[in-house]
């Protein structure tokens, strides 16, 4: 039986589903749409001499959602893409693959990047599906269809709706917060090794002090149109700085035998979740879907996302590979870090890069604060001056993310720690469940399905345990070599 033939509504046995849809075809629950999360949003602003068209959507929320027009073409989206998931994460692969190995680690890069490419592939799936069923006339985010999924499935699911929806927003805040502080590192470290050449030796703890500055300054723009010339520099100072490090890393390499081929197996969560951080795109898909003039051209066998992974999938290999093989055993955290320092193209290339992941800091941190400030407003009630509330609150947050910088400046095992615990929950453990729930619902459940997915759920646990185990420990560990030292 089709699951729109039940009765009560298509509802599981005639209960009444925790997770209603309001006559604007959004969830009766408050609704923060969780638009970009990877490492570089890409923002689309529509001009306001122009009126917008037919479809509209908003991105972000609560007063500071910016509408931007529907159609982008294939070229234009698949641009996006790749700009999101081509960040700050590319810079560390080099040291993912050090503790992977030169051979091995390559092999496992291509396996997580279809893992992840699947997992997307699933998200797809199941939010056509919920947004047909819910006939909701705009297509839901991550959050929204993760309630939707258990809201739809079976009674003894569904009044973990609201839970999971608010998980989800959770581990998505974690993922912000956790790209805003390692940002602060990575800003840190690579101006400290310039000024240190031009013999201006400071702790790199008081480097981190004065980056704050124009971190805070950027953090308190509170509309999104004003962030998204940030976004367009921030990208093409990246671009510049990534061509400029492949450049550095061909030069005179040495034979792949000096290398470890595979390294050894605790150093293997470290490799998972510095991977992990790199891949998590998964927020990306379907807003930019809906976006699309033609969205049956995102999924396509050579649509926008199957050609945009392939080529991150790519990028990510070649410069992991290079990064090590060049710089082996004494590769860092960010590739950029073992440039030479006596080049003026070397110095310049670490104030670039520097420069996009500070100007990326504020869309990043718009996510955190467009979830936690409308439940902080919840509990507090309303305010006199709600935007200097806002602006203070957004100060907080920032000086949040300035401690845990400062506490752990150690780039490459936060990196990994952030991917193990909240880019595994997002890319690799919500998508199979919501696609067996699914199913489940649908009666369209079959023994590949299961199978499949529950492998990547396996892999997805061992790796966010193991790689959360290990992170942990080695961040204590050379907190407290560094304190002794």
């Amino acid at each position: 039986m089709e699951l729109n033939d039940k009765p009560n509504g298509g509802k599981w046995y005639g209960t009444k589903s925790s997770y209603e849809i309001n006559e604007k075809g959004r969830s009766t629950e408050d609704v923060y749409q969780m638009t970009f999360q990877s490492k570089d949003p890409i923002i689309p602003i529509s001009t306001p001499e122009k009126a917008p068209k037919k479809k509209l959507s908003t991105i972000g929320g609560h007063g500071h959602g910016v509408p931007v027009e529907h159609p982008t073409s294939y070229g234009e989206t698949l641009m996006h893409l790749l700009k999101g998931n081509v960040g700050s994460g590319i810079f560390a692969m080099g040291d993912a693959i050090k503790n992977a190995g030169i051979i091995l680690g390559p092999i496992v890069v291509l396996f997580l990047g279809i893992i992840c490419l699947y997992c997307q592939h699933l998200l797809l799936n199941v939010a056509k599906k919920m947004s047909t069923k819910t006939a909701v006339p705009s297509s839901p985010d991550f959050a929204e269809t993760v309630g939707l999924v258990f809201a739809e499935g079976p009674p003894r699911i569904q009044r973990f709706s609201y839970f999971m929806k608010r998980l989800v927003n959770v581990f998505l805040c974690i993922t912000q917060l956790g790209f805003c502080c390692v940002y602060l590192v990575f800003i840190s470290e690579n101006v400290k090794q310039v000024m240190d050449h031009y013999g201006y030796h400071m702790d790199v703890h008081i480097h981190m002090a004065i980056v704050l500055i124009p971190v805070l300054l950027t953090a308190l723009v509170r509309n999104l149109k004003y962030l998204a010339p940030f976004s367009t520099v921030a990208n093409i100072l990246m671009s510049i700085g990534l061509l400029i490090t492949v450049y550095y890393s061909v030069q005179d390499l040495p034979p792949i035998s000096e290398r470890v081929y595979v390294a050894e197996v605790n150093t293997m969560p470290l490799f998972f979740g510095t991977a992990l951080f790199a891949f998590e795109g998964i927020g990306l898909v379907l807003p930019l879907q809906n976006e699309m003039k033609k969205p049956k051209n995102f999924k396509r066998p050579l649509g926008v996302l199957n050609v945009g992974m392939g080529t991150v999938i790519v990028l990510y290999i070649l410069m992991g590979f290079l990064s090590y093989l060049k710089y082996g055993d004494s590769i860092k955290g960010s590739v950029t870090l073992n440039l030479p320092q006596t080049d003026v193209l070397a110095q310049s290339v670490k104030i670039i890069i520097s420069l996009g992941i500070l100007l990326t800091y504020p869309l990043q941190f718009y996510i955190p604060v467009d979830v936690i400030w409308p439940v902080v407003l919840r509990n507090i009630g309303d305010l006199k001056y709600p935007v200097a509330g806002e602006l203070i609150f957004r100060t907080i947050l920032v000086l949040f993310t300035f401690v845990l910088a400062e506490a752990i400046p150690f780039l490459h095992l936060f990196i990994s720690l952030v991917g193990a615990v909240s880019s595994t929950a997002l890319a690799l453990l919500f998508p199979p469940v919501l696609h067996l729930v699914t199913s489940y619902s649908y009666g369209e459940l079959t023994f590949i399905q299961i199978f499949f997915n529950v492998c990547v759920f396996i892999c997805g646990i061992i790796g966010a345990i193991t790689g959360t185990y290990e992170s942990i420990y080695s961040i204590v560990g050379a907190f407290q070599n560094y304190q002794e030292g």
